[in-house]
């Protein structure tokens, strides 16, 4: 099945829109605890096929190993994790947000836009000099996604076609 992949970025902090807050929402840096984070993005992507939902414990050694820079957060509302947010530094100022998502039985709830307001906010104050933060989404992913991701200033810079 044919998917459409769309990249958005924000090429200067000001172009966030910040989301309605949500009380007790944080955005907490999990130290690379490979457990957790896999188990998360497994559940978070299971519903999309995201490759984090079959992943072996090899593969997510890898995973982490091919960015040495990654850093991955929780979503917390209230100390329960809720989602997963992870960050790959690139050349020139790049972060790049990897993996953005909530655990399914948390979508739904309205707290996506704060929880991206979080992500974006962090993304801009990981390094000194960032001058781009930017994503990729596609067609198979929360249908909520994208839109949001719009909402929260988020500009679109390429579309592609994936065949999976």
């Amino acid at each position: 099945m044919t998917r459409i992949v769309t990249y958005v970025e924000m090429t200067d902090r000001s172009q966030l829109v910040p989301g309605a807050a949500v009380p007790g929402m944080a955005l907490v840096t999990a130290d690379r605890d490979l457990a957790l984070i896999a188990e998360l993005m497994a559940r978070i992507g299971a519903p999309y096929q995201w490759r984090s939902a079959r992943r072996s414990p090899q593969e997510w050694e890898e995973w982490f190993a091919e960015h040495p820079d990654r850093t991955c957060c929780l979503l917390t509302v209230a100390d329960e994790p809720v989602g997963v947010v992870c960050y790959d530094l690139r050349a020139g100022g790049d972060v790049e947000i990897r993996t953005f998502g909530l655990l399914p039985e948390f979508t739904g709830r309205g707290l996506g836009g704060h929880a991206l307001t979080l992500a974006i906010r962090r993304g801009w104050e990981l390094v000194p000099g960032v001058r781009r933060v930017w994503l990729h989404t596609s067609s198979a992913d929360n249908p909520n996604a994208l839109p949001n991701y719009h909402r929260r200033g988020f500009d679109t810079f390429k579309t592609e076609e994936d065949d999976g």
